[in-house]
């Protein structure tokens, strides 16, 4: 998740201009993003604050522009599209238009063109067949509906969402909407989630999902409890979307340093330690949900850490 703190809101980039960043294929399957807002985000020490200044420089070459701007980190609010084998997927829907989130700046009573970004990206709300909510945060479900009428419905008419029954649990009436702490998680959840249900749209999973041949989600938690990842496999190359278990490139040589936005901090350290060793073994593509740039990054482990290089 990706809260205003403070008043943060001011300093924020214009949005972007562009809609979609060139993306990759991966075996038979079209991989790109399309970008909802991105820019200089903010200061570094806010976004991971138990990394050591150094390690921001020490990277600084392949932070530069993409990551690391003006000493603030850049962020990409955006949903990764995957085309293939007669199947449109969504991975993540952003924070939607029309939104009451007092608590973020950002994400509050936002109006944007993102269904029109999508739309020049060659993708209508009808082709979708499939969205993968990768966790239940403003920023990753936000487009699972639209307004009509005065009430929220689903987007994409024809398409399942798969949705983390852990996170449906605890952020959900179920859990008093993670126990009540932040209005802004019942209103997304009313707004982003109910209406998937009461659409009939909506498939809970829980541990691992197979959704085909190429696509397996797997539990990551520690984000929050049900946090996932989506792994791609097609025609011997692999891709690994993580949602916001990475929040920045400096994170992979420290995993140990977490975001401030993660609600179990042990839990995720251990789930993207588990992750960097998988893709640094099988040369998986690394795909988090916010990075800028092209997106993603490959992972290699050098004496015993992991090290990075932007794809």
């Amino acid at each position: 998740m990706l809260p205003i703190v403070g008043d943060m809101a001011d300093d924020m980039a214009e949005e972007s201009a562009e809609g979609r960043v060139p993306g990759f294929v991966i075996g038979d399957i079209e991989v790109f993003p399309v970008v909802e807002w991105a820019g200089p985000y903010v200061p570094l020490d806010t976004l991971v604050p138990d990394l050591p200044p150094q390690a921001w420089r020490q990277d600084e070459d392949q932070l530069v522009p993409d990551h690391l701007q003006g000493g603030r980190a850049v962020v990409a609010l955006q949903t990764w599209v995957l085309r293939g084998g007669g199947r449109t997927v969504l991975v993540d829907t952003g924070v939607g238009n029309g939104r009451e989130r007092p608590g973020n700046q950002l994400f509050h009573q936002r109006q944007g063109d993102f269904l029109e970004r999508l739309e020049r990206a060659g993708v209508r709300p009808e082709d979708v067949d499939l969205v993968v909510n990768t966790h239940i945060h403003g920023d990753h479900v936000g487009w699972n509906t639209h307004e009509v009428g005065g009430g929220w419905v689903p987007t994409f008419p024809d398409a399942r969402y798969l949705i983390p029954g852990a996170d449906d649990r605890h952020f959900g009436p179920e859990g008093g909407y993670a126990g009540g702490a932040r209005p802004d998680d019942r209103l997304m959840y009313e707004d982003s989630i109910a209406p998937v249900h009461r659409s009939g749209q909506a498939v809970l999973w829980d541990g691992t999902h197979r959704i085909d041949d190429h696509l397996l989600l797997e539990a990551a938690p520690g984000h929050t409890p049900g946090s996932s990842v989506l792994r791609l496999r097609s025609r011997g190359e692999r891709a690994v979307f993580v949602g916001d278990l990475l929040h920045s490139p400096v994170q992979i040589p420290h995993p140990e340093c977490g975001s401030r936005f993660c609600l179990d901090p042990r839990q995720a350290e251990l789930s993207r330690e588990r992750v960097l060793e998988r893709a640094a073994d099988e040369r998986e593509l690394v795909i988090p949900a916010h990075f800028g740039g092209s997106g993603a990054v490959r992972v290699a482990k050098k004496d015993g850490a992991f090290v990075f290089r932007n794809a």
